[in-house]
This record gives structure tokens, C-alpha cells and sequence, in this order.
């Protein structure tokens, strides 16, 4: 079976990581969070030979999701969130794009749940859900390539705020400690912004970590 590969994009305001997932040698994709401009996500994915099979949503803070909609109409694909993010996909309040000047909702096709185990362009994840930095965030762990997409939930060093509608700090960190350290040392962590890191890392040097 072929390797499966990840690319990355940062857009938006706050550079955020947009990651897409893909098997060597396919043209088929899985993007995650489409921080903005769905439209450019679209024609630099096709110029490299890309489509989009699929999109997935770590949270629904607007930083992750201005390019969505675009992207999906453009793409033909469903949008999938976790069921808990309803709110934040559905209240531009909730989301902060109202406060960020650019109101936005996402229209959700499919809401999945915590333990879900997913397929997509013969890519294999598990969902684990990670409320904290928003009531409904999750992360993605593709478990044949050591992979684990965290979004805003685990940084290199650090995680993720816990100020904003319906963040929990003491939630955060649980949902870190009790889920995320579970996984192999050796897993590769791709966060919301800044550099990659691993999961061995981060146990020995993220003061968050007990």
C-alpha cells in the first residue's frame, strides 16, 4: 500500500495550517480546516494535481473556516464537524468571525462523533474528540502513518486558548492529558499554527502536560 503523505497551506490572518492528506501517487485528498480563500485552496490543490474528496473541521473558529464554504462548493465534497461544534458552525457569534468583522456559518453535510473511525480517500483516522479549546474540537490520528492533526487543542510547547465562546481551560487540558498522551511517542503532531512536533515531545517539554 502506498505512503500516506500531508501537505500544508497557511492562510488567513493568523497563518493558519491547512493540511491536506493523500496517498502517494493519488490524486484524491482530504483537506483539513480551510482557514481561507476556498477558491485559491481549489486552484493551487488542481494545479499540483489534486482534488478534493473531503473536508474536515478540527473546530469552527472563523480562523479555520473563511475558505469552507468556497472550497466545498467548488470541490463538490462534504463538509464534516464534530457534532458537539454545532454552534460554532452555525452563530457567527460563537465562532468570532462577527468580532472579526467577516460573519460567517458553515454549512455542515455530515456530523460525526467522538471514537468514529473514518475512511476517505483510502485514508484511515480516528476522531478523538478534545473539548477545550471549543466545546465541539477534535483531532484526527491517522494511526498507519503516526500522524495526529490537533488543530488548536495541542501545540509545539503549548496549547491552545481558552478564552473564546464555550472554551474550557481545566476541559482543555484534560482532553490533552487523558486522550492525547495515550498515543505513541513517536506521532507526529500537525497543529493550527506554527510547527510540527511529536507527541514524545511534547509529554517531556510542554508545561501543560502532567
Amino acid at each position: 500500500m502506498a505512503d500516506i503523505k500531508i501537505g500544508r497551506m497557511q492562510l488567513g490572518p493568523v497563518m493558519t495550517n491547512c493540511y491536506f492528506l493523500y496517498r502517494e501517487g493519488s490524486s484524491d485528498c482530504v483537506f483539513f480546516d480551510p482557514a481561507d480563500t476556498g477558491h485559491y485552496i481549489f486552484e493551487a490543490l488542481g494545479e499540483r494535481g489534486f482534488s478534493v474528496g473531503s473536508i474536515y473541521l478540527t473546530h469552527a473558529h472563523f480562523d479555520h473556516i473563511w475558505g469552507c464554504n468556497e472550497l466545498r462548493d467548488l470541490a463538490g465534497c462534504r463538509v464534516h464537524a464534530l457534532e458537539e461544534e454545532r454552534v460554532l458552525c452555525e452563530n457567527p457569534r460563537a465562532n468570532v468571525s462577527e468580532q472579526s468583522g467577516r460573519p460567517y456559518t458553515v454549512r455542515v453535510d455530515e456530523y460525526f462523533r467522538d471514537g468514529d473511525v473514518i475512511t476517505e480517500s483510502d485514508i484511515t483516522f480516528r476522531v478523538i474528540a478534545t473539548p477545550g479549546h471549543t466545546v465541539g474540537s477534535s483531532c484526527f490520528y491517522v494511526e498507519e502513518a503516526g500522524i495526529l492533526i490537533s488543530g488548536d487543542t495541542l501545540f509545539q510547547e503549548s496549547i491552545g486558548r481558552s478564552d473564546l465562546p464555550t472554551g474550557s481551560g481545566p476541559t482543555l487540558i484534560r482532553s490533552i492529558n487523558d486522550k492525547l498522551m495515550k498515543l505513541p511517542d513517536e506521532t507526529r503532531v500537525y497543529p493550527g499554527h506554527g510547527n510540527s512536533t511529536t507527541i514524545g515531545y511534547e509529554r517531556e517539554n510542554n508545561p501543560f502536560i502532567e
